[in-house]
């Protein structure tokens, strides 16, 4: 009879473990609403969504993610601040949106000094970037944040004219945001900074003379070959980027540690499906638009290469002497930067082959 109780005990105890285990999985089980900047697109669907795709798969689907385009949960350039505020559980972003609180945010989004996307990628992960970001985040903007997308090079302008050298760049009306903003005018142009929802308007009414938006896959669906003959090119001021995941903190402390390494795996995860997914969007797109009658491929003068790169140093130079924040990502990036250089004495420069 004994062993009898003690079976039916054990089976008891551990029966009462198994649900438990099963309540605790059901607490730990959310459903957050993602705040975008994206109206739509390859940003919105390869970048966001996939995200939330990897999210749900990598948590068995503990967390599901309800993915929002801009303007549903807040105002399209303000992500982080709906976050903040707890209007949305979470944001999938682009640090240059706040630059105008930080101008550090502009060396993590990608400036016209910074890496191409494969060095981002590096720079992230071998050299400190991520780490670095998530603290400055954390800092500055009381918010969770990793990086969980890298951005294409884009391309440097869909443009009314001709744009070569710097002389082409002087009294030139610029739709542009982030550091840029404030770089393009050190060679005599006039930026703009305008949403993405006025940007194809603004073109087509030649309100603005030029545009910068992203590369070709997204600029191709925004349809801004269509009303700008000239296609600038390369992407000078923006070689590569990244996009960041950002929790409100209650959030944050609602997830179990398991779910947030997985979580932040996702993100990990999402940043190489962008840089695959972006580069097979960006080939196909900049097929079509190279047989599109009407429109003129422009490659911009090494000179005017040469003056980015001396005016985008000075602009960092100037930030990085009242802001600690931005001399410590700046430095941290310039010195890694460095370091891969030799990469291009042993590997064949692009179609060399």
């Amino acid at each position: 009879m004994t062993t009898l109780k003690s079976l039916i005990a054990t089976a008891a105890f551990v029966g009462g473990l198994a649900l438990t285990a099963q309540g605790a999985l059901a607490q730990n089980k959310l459903e957050l609403n993602m705040a975008t900047p994206w109206a739509g697109g390859h940003w919105l669907d390869i970048g966001a969504k996939k995200y939330a795709e990897n999210v749900e798969k990598m948590t068995e689907g503990r967390i599901k993610i309800n993915v929002f385009p801009a303007g549903a949960l807040g105002p399209a350039l303000k992500v982080t601040e709906t976050v903040q505020k707890g209007v949305a559980d979470m944001g999938h972003s682009w640090p240059g949106y706040d630059w105008a609180v930080d101008r550090t945010g502009a060396i993590f989004s990608g400036w016209s000094a910074g890496p191409n996307p494969e060095e981002m990628m590096m720079w992230l992960y071998n050299g400190g970037g991520a780490d670095l970001w998530k603290q400055w985040r954390k800092e500055k903007f009381d918010v969770v944040a990793f990086p969980c997308g890298v951005l294409e090079t884009e391309f440097f302008m869909h443009s009314h004219k001709p744009i070569r050298t710097v002389e082409d760049m002087k009294g030139l009306k610029l739709r542009t945001s982030s550091s840029w903003a404030e770089i393009a005018p050190m060679l005599g142009a006039s930026t703009v900074v305008l949403p993405g929802s006025e940007v194809f308007s603004a073109l087509e009414r030649k309100v603005v003379d030029a545009i910068e938006w992203g590369g070709p896959g997204s600029n191709l669906s925004e349809g801004f070959h269509k009303v700008a003959k000239y296609i600038i090119m390369p992407g000078l001021h923006a070689p590569s980027g990244a996009h960041d995941c950002i929790f409100n903190n209650a959030t944050w402390a609602k997830i179990g540690d398991k779910d947030k390494q997985l979580l932040e795996l996702a993100g990990r995860l999402t940043v190489l499906d962008t840089y695959l997914g972006y580069a097979k969007s960006d080939l196909d797109a900049y097929k079509i638009i190279r047989a599109t009658p009407g429109l003129e491929v422009v490659q911009v003068d090494p000179s005017l290469t040469a003056a980015v790169v001396k005016v985008s140093g000075e602009w960092a130079e100037k930030q990085s002497a009242t802001n600690p924040w931005f001399k410590k990502v700046y430095e941290n990036q310039k010195a890694f930067m460095a370091t891969v250089k030799p990469m291009a004495e042993f590997r064949f420069a692009t179609g060399s082959r």
